[in-house]
């Protein structure tokens, strides 16, 4: 007696299924268009990052004219002689060197002079924000 409890051997179809493929190519299409969105939200925050660095440097640079200006008034209007008109001189001096030096660097010079400066002297960097963190934490408490 024949086993007839085995299924009939199904048929393979060999050919391909028009939805699956219409399914693949949309699923493709959103996968490449999901590319294309990401790749320019990435290109525009880019330039909106280089745009604020480049404000930020055009405000630092005016800040820095500012002082300098103030250095300058101060040097005009301040005693030249006597104690008193050595040290006022060394403060204006001082106060136009720093608006110089911030009107030339920008924010993204002075950036990375701090950075060469920690890197250079990693302790007292770190020993300076902790002090600096703890001047803050008691301000905040106050």
């Amino acid at each position: 007696m024949a086993n007839t409890t085995s299924a009939p051997k199904a048929k393979e179809d060999n050919r391909t299924n028009p939805t699956l493929e219409k399914a693949k190519d949309a699923a493709s299409t959103v996968g490449q268009l999901a590319g294309e969105a990401a790749a320019s939200v990435g290109h525009m925050a880019g330039q909106a990052a280089s745009s604020v660095g480049k404000t930020a440097d055009n405000l630092a640079s005016s800040a820095g004219a500012s002082i300098k200006h103030l250095g300058e008034t101060l040097s005009q209007q301040a005693p030249r002689e006597g104690m008193l008109g050595s040290a006022s001189q060394t403060v204006a001096n001082s106060i136009k060197d720093s608006g110089r030096y911030l009107e030339e660097a920008g924010l993204s010079g002075v950036a990375e002079d701090v950075t060469q400066l920690i890197r250079r002297n990693p302790v007292p960097a770190i020993l300076s924000g902790i002090g600096v963190g703890f001047l803050i934490g008691r301000a905040m408490r106050s």
